[in-house]
């Protein structure tokens, strides 16, 4: 499964009607913060993948309709769901974990062939208490709610996740140490707790070709999506 990471930059290389062309055989599309709606909207409209977007600390516009507290995104009412969200063809995975029946997995270990498990956390650790922005501890409370789910896919899929996407990093990985780029201790401990193959993030700018793009933690490979870039996941 070939997977197109994109984050924090209108990237000319996808931004254009060729684009499809360029990159023909991606399944699936990880739009990791600090997007333009609008180029959500592209990518969804050209490459007809499915395609999962979360917020970051900036282009915001958009960010009420998915968290207003007087709509329930989770509700069955279609209607409901309709009117409290502009529905961009793309799934919001902001401090949510899905399944995805139609994308299945190969555990390279025992061959066994499930389907897609994936979770996200949009937002930055605070730094002027801006719109998105969390302590370490509120942050930490979020990914605490998503243990339920987590443990249910264990028990069925024998894992608990295949892809956990953010914008932020986990700290001392890829972060920087100014107050705006610092990253998340609880996203160290969620990775090395729950196994994810890849940590998607954002918001840390790639300026420098020397900077690290790809590295590792324990079982976890930690991408940089700046920009855009491919990654694989073992398929069938």
């Amino acid at each position: 499964m070939k997977i197109l990471c994109v984050s924090d930059y209108v990237d000319p290389l996808i931004y254009n009607q060729d684009v499809k062309q360029t990159f023909s055989d991606v399944d699936l599309i990880l739009c990791a913060g600090d997007l333009p709606m609008d180029y959500v909207d592209f990518i969804v409209t050209v490459f007809n993948k499915p395609t999962y977007f979360i917020f970051g600390n900036h282009n915001l516009n958009e960010f009420h309709y998915f968290h207003n507290k007087s709509c329930n995104l989770n509700e069955k009412n279609f209607n409901s769901r309709e009117i409290c969200s502009p529905g961009h063809g793309a799934i919001y995975l902001g401090f949510k974990t899905f399944i995805n029946h139609d994308l299945s997995y190969i555990d390279p270990k025992t061959g066994k062939k499930t389907p897609l498990l994936i979770a996200g956390c949009s937002g930055s650790i605070e730094y002027n208490h801006g719109l998105n922005q969390y302590t370490d501890f509120a942050m930490k409370l979020k990914l605490l709610k998503m243990i339920p789910k987590l443990i249910k896919n264990k028990i069925k899929y024998g894992r608990y996740l295949d892809i956990f996407m953010t914008h932020a990093s986990p700290r001392h990985i890829h972060d920087h140490e100014d107050p705006c780029h610092k990253g998340f201790e609880c996203y160290n401990w969620f990775i090395k707790k729950f196994k994810p193959t890849f940590m998607v993030h954002g918001h840390i700018h790639l300026y420098d070709v020397r900077e690290e793009r790809i590295g590792k933690y324990f079982d976890t490979t930690i991408v940089n999506a700046y920009a855009h870039t491919v990654i694989e996941l073992p398929s069938g």
